[in-house]
């Protein structure tokens, strides 16, 4: 049997890298052929010498209906001339002109995976709508198989229709438990190695962000925080992991940043590849974000067991079961993230009975070769294709 074809669509390259490639990788293993489609901001090179096809397509991250119609010009001819079986969309804007083009094309079968839909409660009612509307009738009208990473995005998009029941999966999310986010991989001795790397002693309590650097993900809330308890506690550490991309429309927050920054008890890490070695060596996992979909950083902490502390919004509330392995607060505040901070530093031994529960909540949920395997028996079922993971179909 010739190798089916599946075309991969998101915003840009970072997202091939840090969220599609497991999926992309396995696809290719079970024996497809694997397109992506993507703006290059400068992983292009190395995607490809890691074996993966990648196809070079301006697409914005925002509504702009020149640049708009002009990738979905650019998606529609790329479509064509390969003949896909399968458009797997990804990334609100992406997604949307993706489906768009894929329609056009006449592409028998496209999927959206929704890694969170694009309205949120923080818009306006008439923003709300708007996107609500948008992510509705596109679901409706140009998506034949829904997959949602959030549990509420799944509930919702079936109490309102979006796609017919049959059609639509609740996909959750997942990273490496076994080879790659586990604890079980750390020696004390590299524990201390890396601790020393960092100039961390031994007896620090150590926190993690990981996240872009912008008002949204709770960083300003975070660092005031942060702030008043190296006030009182001398042997606290916090690790900013992340930066900002040029494409970020909150570039001015780096100005903001710099006096919290000069903390020598605040490590700004910037961009990491080395993301399970920090999360080894840290105590305590924090994103106070807005909104956020199904994050992938909250699993990965939990499966380096760490408590986590995040707020108490959609997604992040799939994750964290408050008092169990971690505290859910409300977004936006200061004290309640000061406190919660506050209570794990001066109970370590709370903090490791919560980092516990993360790890077992992280093998009961948020395995990826379940959510791989998931994705894979869709694509089978859809082409034919046997899988080597799993005869069975959905």
């Amino acid at each position: 049997m010739a190798s089916k074809k599946i075309l991969q669509i998101c915003a840009i390259d970072l997202s091939v890298d840090a969220l599609l490639k497991p999926l992309i990788l396995r696809s290719m293993y079970e024996g497809y052929e694997v397109h992506n489609a993507c703006t290059d901001t400068g992983r292009f090179e190395r995607l490809r010498q890691e074996g993966l096809t990648m196809i070079d397509i301006k697409i914005d991250r925002e509504i702009s209906p020149l640049k708009n119609i002009k990738s979905i010009i650019h998606l529609y001819k790329l479509m064509k001339k390969e003949k896909y079986d399968i458009v797997h969309v990804h990334t609100p804007i992406a997604a949307l002109l993706g489906r768009i083009a894929a329609k056009l094309a006449g592409v028998e079968n496209i999927i959206y995976t929704a890694h969170g839909f694009y309205f949120h409660d923080e818009m306006s009612a008439k923003q709300y709508t708007l996107f609500y509307n948008i992510e509705k009738y596109a679901a409706h009208f140009m998506t034949d198989w829904l997959l949602l990473q959030s549990k509420e995005d799944y509930e919702l998009a079936l109490k309102d229709r979006f796609v017919s029941e049959e059609r639509t999966i609740h996909l959750s999310n997942g990273v490496n438990i076994t080879n790659k986010f586990n604890m079980k991989l750390y020696s004390s001795k590299r524990l201390a190695d890396l601790r020393q790397m960092l100039q961390i002693e031994e007896n620090d309590f150590v926190f993690a962000f990981i996240g872009r650097l912008v008002k949204e993900k709770g960083v300003f809330e975070l660092l005031e925080a942060f702030s008043k308890l190296a006030e009182e506690q001398k042997n606290v550490k916090l690790l900013m992991i992340g930066g900002l991309l040029e494409s970020e429309r909150d570039q001015d927050s780096y100005q903001k940043l710099e006096s919290y920054l000069e903390n020598d008890q605040i490590l700004p890490l910037g961009f990491r590849k080395d993301i399970p070695d920090l999360l080894a060596i840290s105590d305590t996992f924090i994103l106070p974000s807005y909104r956020e979909g199904l994050p992938r950083s909250i699993i990965e902490a939990m499966a380096m067991k760490k408590p986590i502390i995040a707020t108490n919004i959609r997604g992040c509330r799939e994750e964290v079961f408050d008092n169990i392995n971690g505290y859910l607060i409300e977004k936006e505040k200061v004290e309640p993230l000061y406190e919660a901070m506050r209570k794990l530093s001066i109970e370590p031994q709370l903090a490791t009975k919560m980092g516990i529960e993360s790890r077992r909540l992280a093998e009961e949920l948020f395995d990826e070769e379940k959510v791989l395997e998931k994705q894979q028996q869709l694509f089978a079922k859809l082409t034919g294709m046997k899988s080597e993971l799993n005869e069975k179909v959905i």
